[in-house]
């Protein structure tokens, strides 16, 4: 009797080669180009804001949720990369993601109602999210493993000084053309970036798998994403838990999260492959990235926004004066890449968290006497810290992945880092707020009619032909002026002792070895 013969094995999926040569450049100016726009939308309309209200004949507080609005679909569709990558295939989503983030971006400059620029912002965000961590995944396919840290180098280049380049570009739109612009510049950048993609990515997709839909985790992750960053984005303006709705949007979106991380766990095919943070290298690097993200992002909010509201500077020159440190960082971020197959990533990580605290320091030695040149010698010494930031952190989260979870890592990560981002901006504003009301008040207390020199300061003001309200108006000026200025230099302190704290985290987050 002849024995059955096996039914042979599947075969397994040919190993996607590095590209070479022009080819190589070329792939990486498309996925550059996609990131750089992707980014830009994040922070481009946020000095446009007063511009666009006005048009539109909304008030400016209504018109914040051109922001929310795009904020909130991203952070929704950020963690599903994964799921989408592994059901259609990366480049397929990466390239659709991209035509419709160009249509999306076409509607919202052709808006000619609140509403209608809101849904367009909401399909954009929702587009968006998925494009970082793919173009992460896809760079890092165009290299051989020992150049994969020249990859993340460019890629971190784009996520660096988009961020910069946007309030600058925003503003000098919004003063010199139609708004509209601040849109329809993605259009040739999106067209290009997607054509050349394909061109030379679509023999490269990724395997894909038929997946069944998750929808009770699609629901639970819509659900606590969306009432987190509504929480974070609305708190302030609503006074926080004073506030029944900020209440009510907490208690969902914690009980959801509960619920999100329960059903996930349990299921075969999880919207979020939450298993990614048993690695220790994973887990470690993204608490690391997500945290000191946090931290500096809150820096980023907190020093332009002093320096506008009390330190006399335009839009146009707080921006202006963030972008030596962006620029130095593109320079070095190369250099730094190379080096990572040499050089173990957690050193570069820990001078980069050593680099941060010093120049977070050196900020809280600012008074109201800085001029523009004092402003910026911090942010040419946290640029050192920024090539040293993102490209290690995110050779060590992705280390020792293979294909198919790489998107996935990528986007948990970029979620993270993201949600870090809004809780960093939202806590650090207030607490500034908070803490300037409390010095201006103590401050105040010495305006009395016993004070020999208060009553100096307010005889040589009413000497000038100032009369008593104008001269205790101009004082009180000096005393918010002064507030903000103690309570910025506290929040610049407290950020060094956090960089400082991160190191520990960093020492155990050790890269994985590739399998």
């Amino acid at each position: 009797m002849v024995a059955p013969v096996a039914a042979p094995s599947p075969a397994a999926p040919p190993p996607i080669l590095p590209l070479v040569g022009s080819a190589r450049v070329l792939a990486t100016l498309a996925l550059a180009l996609a990131t750089f726009m992707n980014v830009l939308d994040t922070t481009i309309a946020n000095v446009s804001i007063p511009t666009i209200a006005g048009d539109l004949g909304v008030s400016a507080s209504q018109g914040t949720w051109i922001i929310t609005s795009f904020a909130v679909s991203n952070a929704i569709s950020l963690p599903l990369t994964g799921w989408l990558a592994r059901r259609f295939g990366a480049v397929r989503v990466f390239i659709f993601a991209t035509l419709l983030f160009v249509v999306a971006s076409a509607l919202c400059g052709l808006a000619t109602s609140l509403a209608m620029l809101v849904v367009c912002r909401v399909a954009q965000g929702l587009v968006a999210g998925p494009m970082i961590p793919l173009s992460q995944a896809l760079l890092l396919q165009c290299y051989p493993p020992e150049k994969s840290g020249s990859a993340l180098a460019v890629w971190s280049s784009t996520t660096t000084v988009a961020p910069v380049v946007g309030p600058i570009l925003g503003g000098w739109i919004s003063d010199n053309t139609l708004w509209g612009w601040i849109f329809y510049i993605n259009i040739p950048v999106g067209l290009l970036a997607a054509g050349l993609g394909w061109m030379l990515l679509k023999h490269r997709e990724t395997p894909t798998l038929r997946l069944s839909v998750d929808g009770v985790g699609l629901a639970l992750l819509v659900v606590w994403v969306g009432a987190l960053q509504l929480t974070l984005d609305r708190g302030k303006e609503l006074d926080w838990f004073g506030s029944p709705q900020i209440v009510a949007l907490s208690i969902v979106a914690v009980v959801t999260f509960c619920f999100f991380i329960v059903w996930e766990r349990g299921q075969q095919h999880p919207i979020v492959d939450l298993a990614l943070f048993k690695r220790p290298s994973f887990a470690l690097g993204t608490l690391a990235l997500a945290l000191g993200y946090g931290v500096f992002f809150a820096n980023i909010v907190v020093q332009p926004l002093w320096m506008q509201q009390y330190m006399g500077y335009t839009a146009t020159w707080a921006g202006l004066a963030t972008a030596p440190g962006a620029l130095l960082a593109i320079l070095l971020m190369p250099l730094v890449g190379k080096s990572l197959h040499k050089i173990d990533p957690r050193i570069f990580a820990v001078i980069a968290f050593v680099v941060l605290a010093l120049s977070s320091f050196m900020r809280g030695k600012f008074n109201t006497e800085m001029t523009f040149v004092d402003m910026i010698v911090p942010q040419l010494i946290q640029g050192i810290a920024l090539a040293c930031f993102f490209v290690p952190l995110s050779s060590i989260i992705l280390s020792g992945l293979d294909s198919g979870q790489t998107a996935a890592a990528a986007g948990l990560s970029n979620f993270a880092r993201i949600t870090a981002g809004a809780f960093g901006a939202s806590i650090s504003i207030t607490l500034w707020e908070n803490r300037a009301a409390l010095h201006h008040a103590h401050l105040s207390e010495s305006i009395t009619p016993y004070h020999p020199a208060a009553q100096m300061s307010l005889a040589a003001l009413e000497n000038q032909g100032m009369t008593r309200e104008q001269a205790l108006a101009a004082i009180d000026r000096l005393i918010n002026t002064q507030a903000a200025t103690l309570s910025a230099v506290e929040f610049f302190w407290a950020s060094g002792v956090v960089f400082l704290l991160l190191i520990g985290v960093t020492v155990f987050a050790k890269a994985a070895k590739t399998r």
